[in-house]
């Protein structure tokens, strides 16, 4: 599966974004699909994901209560709106694909470009 991540853009703190993760395919309801990210300097780590079905996500502390994963497998579609963004929110996020939901980054095979978040305080 290829995974294309966007959205990522310019916003001020407090405000929202929605990052896209459309996979090509005809398997992509097959997959578990996750957001990490990575800051400069730092290692990339877990924000958000969702399993094949839709029926369970999880959240990183971190971002729990702000940032919400859904998926619309007809539209070979992941979402992730952000709302209330933080100045350490900043970072490229990445979406990748596996066929089980983990919080560990090397469980994953298939991944995204990457698309730039920058959130001035």
């Amino acid at each position: 599966v290829q995974l294309q991540a966007s959205g990522g853009g310019l916003v001020q703190a407090g405000g929202s974004l929605r990052l896209s993760c459309t996979a090509s395919g005809r398997t992509f309801s097959s997959y578990a699909i996750t957001w990490f990210r990575q800051a400069p300097g730092k290692e990339r780590e877990f924000v958000a994901g969702i399993v094949r079905t839709g029926g369970t996500t999880s959240y990183a502390d971190s971002v729990k209560g702000r940032f919400t994963i859904s998926r619309v497998n007809a539209k070979n579609t992941v979402y992730l709106q952000m709302n209330s963004l933080k100045s350490d929110d900043t970072a490229v996020y990445y979406c990748a694909a596996a066929f089980r939901l983990t919080w560990t980054r090397d469980d994953y095979e298939y991944w995204g470009q990457g698309t730039l978040v920058t959130v001035s305080s």
